[in-house]
């Protein structure tokens, strides 16, 4: 998961073989950006930009809880659903889709970190070195965008 400019906030590992939906909670959970000054850490983003993976009834019954804007795109599949249910099928999620153009952002996040050939072609085997160099990569991207700020 990722800020709005690219800069990596949450890394979690999945099992190797799953796809990255169901680790949604988790990555929402682990959320934890400081304030500048006194209080709590943000826990909460405004809005969540994500593809159509991420569609299922629970991640948005899980953002809607917690008064997060959705912005994910529905699939075809799950339209054609809701028709065929006629007006029992309910009405389409909310999707904005100026606000969607952004979702391109993680994807480029994705691809600075497969930058270094170890981590885009898995050559670490054990879940911990291969956390270490995910973990190295987004400090490098964090101290390139902070650059010379006092």
């Amino acid at each position: 998961m990722c800020d709005g400019k690219g800069r990596p906030l949450v890394l979690l590992l999945g099992p190797g073989q799953a796809n990255d939906s169901p680790m949604f909670a988790n990555l929402l959970k682990a959320i934890r950006v400081p304030r500048q000054g006194r209080g709590r850490p943000r826990t909460r983003p405004d809005a969540v930009l994500a593809d159509k993976a991420y569609s299922s009834r629970g991640n948005r019954a899980l953002l809607r809880s917690r008064g997060i804007t959705a912005v994910i795109a529905e699939p075809s599949d799950q339209t054609g659903n809701r028709k065929r249910k006629g007006s029992k099928g309910g009405r389409p999620p909310a999707f904005d889709a100026e606000a969607y153009k952004g979702r391109n952002v993680i994807e480029r996040s994705f691809n600075v970190l497969k930058q270094w050939r170890g981590l885009a072609t898995r050559y670490d085997k054990l879940a911990l070195t291969y956390r270490g160099g995910v973990v190295l990569g987004a400090i490098i991207t964090w101290l390139r965008e902070l650059g010379d700020t006092p």
